[in-house]
């Protein structure tokens, strides 16, 4: 009973650290978008015009209370004709971590170990 109690918790910490990365990518998403529209002065029913949707579903997008497809990204950029520009990189946490557990191994290397 205790093994599943773990795994539950492990499941449950998982689906925590998801909406966590969603909730930042939906922000870090939306922000940029508004940003790109402000610097060229686009309004939303611009953004509207150009994507051939309706003022309304623009405003659920830029709301970010919503899961954006791909396809929606991508018709956001070819509507404001840029690019989005994706980058995965490790968590300062992991990071750290790895530095530290490879660092052993770097100085066993150096050490011709």
């Amino acid at each position: 009973m205790n093994v599943r109690l773990g795994k539950s918790s492990v499941k449950h910490e998982i689906a925590d650290a998801t909406d966590e990365q969603l909730a930042g990518l939906i922000t870090q998403v939306t922000n940029e978008i508004n940003w790109y529209m402000s610097q060229r002065k686009l309004t939303r029913a611009d953004l509207a015009s150009r994507m051939g949707v309706s003022p309304g579903r623009i405003s659920q997008v830029l709301s970010g209370g919503e899961n954006l497809t791909l396809r929606t990204l991508a018709s956001l950029a070819v509507a404001l004709d840029g690019q989005f520009e994706l980058e995965l990189k490790p968590c300062k946490a992991t990071e750290d971590a790895y530095a530290t557990s490879h660092a052993h191994d770097d100085d066993a290397t150096a050490a011709g170990v």
